[in-house]
């Protein structure tokens, strides 16, 4: 509001007359805009970026192959470690050969405190083999329905999905993708042509993939 005029005006047809103020206002649209305010804190980027890490992530399934899992048991999950997804299928003999170096290597990385996290994408042909395989292996996995999407981002699928994802692929499986803390794609391992060989490929000493949940 904006006070245009103030002006004195006399009551002549009282006996008891009074000076009254006469206040006239005129009505004006005001833009504001209101600014948000916090307590100053010490966090970092990195922390701010780490602390949604559930967001940069899919809908995921638990490692008992069946139940979905919260973001907050995601972000509990992920804290301090390095995170990987694994693209295979329990048909395929490259995968199941491949495996036991894999799980050797997870196993060796949390014994020399680089702890690493899994996210199956299955290629499996039921979601009771893709349950099943989840289970055995000990990981986190997306859901059948969200699979699609994912192979198609990151371009890795298997020969027999060739139908439904075309043939514009960079690598079958198995095969991993390294993210970084930011939920991109970090580095790419490729076990298919590589085998076990592959995973000295993974940064394991770059602090860009440790994420700080």
């Amino acid at each position: 509001y904006a006070v245009i005029r103030t002006h004195q005006t006399q009551a002549a047809t009282s006996p008891r007359s009074r000076h009254h103020t006469a206040m006239v206002f005129a009505y004006r649209p005001l833009f504001l805009a209101f600014v948000a305010s916090r307590p100053h804190s010490r966090t970092t980027m990195t922390e701010l970026r780490a602390s949604a890490a559930s967001s940069l992530l899919p809908q995921l399934t638990n490692d008992d192959g069946a139940t979905a899992i919260g973001s907050e048991l995601v972000d509990e999950r992920v804290k301090n470690k390095r995170v990987a997804l694994y693209f295979a299928a329990g048909w395929c003999p490259m995968c199941t050969s491949f495996e036991p170096a894999l799980l050797k290597f997870r196993e060796e990385a949390a014994k020399s405190g680089k702890p690493i996290e899994l996210i199956y994408v299955s290629s499996d042909r039921s979601e009771e083999s893709q349950s099943s395989r989840a289970a055995s292996l000990g990981m986190l996995s997306i859901p059948r329905e969200e699979t699609a999407d994912v192979k198609r981002k990151y371009k890795i699928w298997a020969g027999s999905e060739r139908g439904e994802l075309g043939s514009d692929r960079r690598s079958g499986v198995p095969a991993l993708v390294v993210l970084d803390n930011a939920g991109k794609e970090m580095s790419f391992v490729a076990a298919e042509s590589q085998g076990a060989k592959s995973l000295e490929t993974w940064p394991m000493d770059d602090e860009q993939g440790i994420w700080l949940a």
